[in-house]
């Protein structure tokens, strides 16, 4: 694996700043008195595609060596990350292939034809993904950027926290919601680089709980049929993040359907803001109690806000 020191992820949140959104951190009162924290909110929701996924595919793109970049890229994707690799491809004037699932949310699909990649549908498994994006690699040449199990795009990620550090210091913990892995092993490196004393949780659906099955017998039990409303971590944790988890994770926890639902209302309601339910997810952990209740100061990555306004959960 890359070194990921803190030189690389400097260089890496040099590299992507013409391409991404410093996006804000909020706060909420009314959260505040109902968890009885401070909570920061890191609004990832916010930014160019919608998601923090723009970071990683970005620096991917832009490591790519020239001699095979012309013939494009490719990738697997729910929505988000294919969203990104899609606007990263068409800055750098190439070709972008993203493999979706058939039961993708509509809205992300359209975001990822309207960015301009062609979109191939496939089985709702991770089986079925690898199977079709190998065909069009086969067929095209394009070079692969993984959704999360790449050190270049673990680095895009960890660029976010590193932005919600500096921004809102003095946390004692951070909240991600973990799917493949690449926001929260990007969440773990900023700590340990940046703010060592900062406890890093990543937070799960129960319907895909393979990142808690994972650390609990120290090796990958991946993700079988998933069921969440939570579309953006249906995916199984990569060797790479596991890799980095295990060396700085605090724990991972799961949330229900329910809470996930009741979290994303609630930001909705209190703080005026359009978050998918992937991002309530570190919120739902908080609202079933299962953070340790030390932490006073949190901070919270809302990872993205592309949600089907036609088919809400409420």
């Amino acid at each position: 694996m890359l070194d990921l020191s803190l030189e690389v992820l400097l260089q890496t949140a040099a590299r992507i700043i013409p391409a991404v959104h410093r996006t804000p951190v909020l706060t909420s009162q009314s959260l505040n008195r109902r968890f009885g924290r401070e909570l920061f909110f890191k609004c990832e929701n916010f930014q160019r595609g919608g998601a923090f996924k723009i970071r990683g595919a970005t620096n991917a793109v832009g490591m790519i060596g020239p001699a095979t970049v012309s013939r494009g890229v490719a990738t697997h994707s729910s929505g988000n990350h294919g969203a990104a690799l899609a606007l990263a491809a068409d800055a750098s004037g190439i070709a972008c292939h993203v493999v979706m699932p058939r039961n993708s949310v509509r809205s992300k699909v359209e975001a990822v034809q309207a960015y301009g990649a062609k979109v191939t549908f496939c089985a709702p498994t991770m089986a079925s993904r690898q199977e079709t994006l190998d065909a069009i690699v086969a067929q095209t040449g394009a070079t692969v950027v993984h959704p999360y199990n790449d050190e270049h795009v673990i680095a895009g990620q960890a660029t976010a926290t590193m932005e919600l550090l500096a921004d809102a210091p003095r946390l004692d913990a951070v909240i991600v919601p973990i799917g493949g892995g690449g926001l929260a092993a990007g969440a773990t490196l900023a700590a340990r680089h940046t703010a060592p004393q900062v406890q890093v949780f990543a937070a799960e659906p129960a319907g895909a709980d393979d990142a808690m099955r994972s650390f609990a017998v120290g090796r990958l039990e991946p993700v079988g049929s998933p069921e969440t409303i939570a579309d953006g971590l249906r995916a199984s944790l990569g060797d790479k993040p596991f890799a980095i988890l295990q060396q700085g994770l605090k724990a991972v926890v799961t949330v229900s359907e329910s809470a996930i639902v009741e979290a994303m209302r609630l930001v909705w309601q209190r703080m005026k803001i359009v978050i998918e339910p992937s991002a309530a997810v570190p919120l739902a952990a908080l609202l079933e109690e299962r953070i340790d209740t030390t932490p006073n100061r949190v901070g919270l990555i809302l990872s993205g806000g592309n949600v089907d306004l036609d088919a809400l959960p409420w």
